[in-house]
């Protein structure tokens, strides 16, 4: 291999442009890597040139091949990222950069260097596809492998081994689930022969002719089907389909038999227009060759589960030799070849099943047989992006096992996927060897510690939605469960200095006993509603809508309507009972919100004014006769101005910390104000907030309470 050799691969199908571009970047690998050696002795720009030229073949554009010669310059010389960037544009660096943290991600794996269990094994292969922005980065790391692995002898037998495992686990089923099938069954072959070497010989010399002239037995096989089909009147295309190395070992170990017995070594397909005509085809197959006793599965008729379907037989074709023969329709083998049918599955007999990665891998496959089907494999490779996998993250413990967790995750959801108690005793978390905050957000290829204390538990503010601690179901489970143990009479305690705390907060005035609101939720006893919010089963949001609701329904045929006559214009997202259009507005002295309990006023030409049932101004009126029955609508959404008070010790920066939290909840603050006690240091701020409903009021509620020196954060009421 040498430069030359690269440019006769590529020189037809690349501009002048691109043709410089690989110059330029094989010319800085060159110089980079002018003082290494590969273990074998030969200069490291050969494995270089040997991914490139992989790359070429495979026909991708001249950005991915120029990264291939630049793939390890940044992981071992001092070329830089940026130096790259510079010189080569976006583009390939953000390639290199790809391939460089996937290498991270190989040291990280590889310290327990043990085989890895089936769901680490996927979890790695996911992660490797969620790692990266760019598929292209995935190929170039596969084309590294498949050298590595054509020049793993001059490694030490303990290296090889390993490294073969690990191509065996991860990187070759990868390269299936891309639809690779060439790279594929070269890294199952070359694994297979330095991991079960007396095994790979053994079949080696039973398969007596080479693959070629296996090929021509078959293409004469082919010849004799398609003309006998033909006469028949039936329309097929027939291929042949030789077995690989390692493919042939997995059969005999998967049935526990010898060589003799497999019969698909040879192996052709017949595909056909409609399924009536499969089973013709099988007569006809029949008629010619006589089958092989119990070697006949009708996947037709009896699909997998899995949706795969095809006849398989065998039969002993010319010169006595077996032949396996698969027979389908266009329908059915489309299907299978995209990958809808799973069809790496049906090859690699996995025991577990994941439906959406199935299909975001039948969707992926389907893209990656671009061959026969675009032109322009520049414009392939920027249509496929792996982002389809964000809905996961896969992270690495300290030991390099790898963790399978829903994105949004947080160091706590971490802890007690390892362990319940390490969850119970989690007090903080390490990122990548960072002190973070335990309602970070891992990402994909984070390395997590937890920091844990000798005893302890979990905080309640865990469970709380608003604050994002948890994302999973399992953590919040073993929290309330944990809670559940403890002493009840300290839940009760807990659960009614919330259940104050939240309807306070929130400026809620209500005349019901707790024996009310515990029936709200079917509580028979009050003890027990205030032990299950003690114990996080019911959590404070829950507790304010539901008091909401139950007073409004309690109000709703209260009060009669008096007749009026409808000014022209309405008020969107209010609804006056029993009367069409009427001009309405929001009372400013007590600023109601939706999911608060209302009342109409009317007055006098102003149309009807807006005010909350406990507002001081209307429980003092004695003109009852013109209070009017409302109620929030379905119209456009608004937002309403609500007035909050937050007590806190005062510090700098507190007021842009508010706005930060106001922010990021999206919503608008219309107006603020800060009144400072030097002598108590203490800092009360009265901000107008611009909210859509009650829920969104507690959330950012609850954000702002969890704010460093804030002793108080509630809606101010009247």
């Amino acid at each position: 291999m040498d430069v030359e050799a690269l440019f006769e691969e590529i020189h037809e199908a690349l501009s002048q442009s691109d043709m410089d571009l690989i110059r330029r970047a094989y010319g800085l690998a060159a110089v980079a890597h002018a003082d290494q050696e590969r273990a074998s002795g030969e200069p490291y720009i050969v494995h270089s040139l040997a991914v490139a030229q992989r790359l070429a073949e495979l026909h991708l554009d001249s950005a991915t091949i120029a990264a291939g010669l630049l793939h390890d310059v940044v992981e071992d010389t001092i070329v830089t990222i940026e130096d790259l960037r510079q010189d080569f544009g976006e583009e390939v660096a953000k390639l290199v950069d790809g391939v460089t943290k996937l290498e991270q991600i190989d040291q990280l794996s590889q310290i327990s260097h043990r085989t890895l269990e089936y769901e680490e094994a996927e979890s790695l292969r996911k992660m490797f596809l969620a790692m990266v922005d760019d598929i292209r980065v995935v190929l170039i790391k596969l084309t590294d492998r498949l050298h590595n692995m054509h020049t793993l002898a001059a490694l030490p037998l303990s290296r090889r081994r390993r490294f073969a495992r690990e191509t065996l686990d991860i990187f070759a089923p990868l390269a299936s689930r891309l639809g690779i099938w060439q790279i594929k069954w070269e890294l199952e072959d070359l694994s297979l022969r330095y991991l079960e070497s007396d095994k790979y010989q053994e079949i080696a010399r039973l398969v007596a002719e080479r693959r070629a002239d296996r090929e021509e037995h078959i293409a004469e096989i082919a010849e004799i089907l398609q003309k006998t089909l033909k006469e028949e009147g039936i329309q097929a295309e027939v291929t042949g389909r030789p077995k690989h190395i390692y493919s042939i070992y997995k059969k005999m170990e998967r049935k526990g038999v010898d060589f003799d017995r497999i019969y698909d070594v040879r192996g052709v397909r017949i595909i056909v227009n409609e399924v009536q005509d499969c089973y013709a085809a099988l007569g006809i197959v029949h008629s010619l060759w006589s089958p092989i006793p119990g070697e006949f599965d009708d996947f037709i008729a009896t699909p997998k589960d899995n949706m795969y379907q095809s006849l398989h037989t065998a039969v002993v074709a010319p010169g006595g030799k077996p032949l396996e023969v698969q027979i389908r329709t266009n329908v059915m083998h489309h299907k299978a070849e995209l990958g809808i049918a799973a069809h790496w599955r049906y090859k690699e007999q996995q025991a577990k099943r994941d439906v959406a990665f199935e299909s975001k891998i039948a969707w992926l496959r389907s893209l990656m047989d671009w061959r026969q089907e675009v032109a322009d494999a520049g414009e392939f490779v920027d249509s496929v992006k792996s982002d389809v996998f964000q809905d996961r993250v896969y992270i690495f413990s300290p030991k390099g096992e790898v963790f399978d967790l829903p994105a949004g995750s947080t160091p706590i959801d971490f802890a007690y996927l390892v362990h319940t108690e390490i969850g119970h005793r989690c007090r903080g978390g390490k990122v990548n060897g960072r002190l973070v905050a335990l309602n970070y957000q891992l990402q994909s290829g984070d390395q997590v510690e937890i920091l844990a204390t000798k005893r302890g538990g979990p905080s309640r503010d865990w469970l709380n939605p608003s604050l994002n601690y948890t994302k999973t179901a399992r953590a919040r489970q073993k929290i309330r469960q944990w809670f559940r143990r403890q002493n009840r009479t300290e839940n009760i305690a807990r659960g009614r200095e919330q259940l104050e705390k939240e309807l306070k907060r929130l400026g809620v005035n209500h005349d019901e006993s707790y024996e009310r609101i515990a029936g709200l939720f079917g509580f028979g006893k009050t003890d027990d509603f205030l032990a299950a919010i003690g114990c996080g089963d019911i959590h404070a949001q829950q507790i304010a809508t539901k008091v909401l609701q139950a007073e409004r329904e309690e109000h709703e045929e209260a009060l009669k309507l008096p007749v009026v006559a409808p000014p022209p214009i309405p008020t969107p997202g209010i609804m006056v009972k029993g009367v069409g259009n009427l001009l309405t507005r929001l009372a400013r002295c007590c600023n109601p919100l939706p999911g608060d309990d209302i009342i109409g006023y009317v007055t006098r030409g102003r149309g009807v004014t807006i005010h909350r049932k406990d507002c001081l101004n209307m429980l003092r009126r004695e003109d009852t006769e013109r209070l009017i029955e409302v109620d929030w609508g379905q119209g456009i959404q608004q937002t309403y101005p609500v007035v909050i008070r937050v007590i806190a010790y005062d510090r700098d920066g507190l007021l842009r910390d508010i706005a930060g939290v106001v922010a990021d909840e999206d919503i608008s603050m219309s107006a603020a104000n800060v009144v400072t006690r030097k002598k108590e240091n203490m800092a009360t701020i009265t901000a107008t907030l611009e909210i859509t409903d009650i829920a969104q009021l507690s959330r950012v509620l609850a954000k702002i309470d969890q704010l460093p020196n804030v002793l108080e954060a509630k809606r101010q009421a009247g």
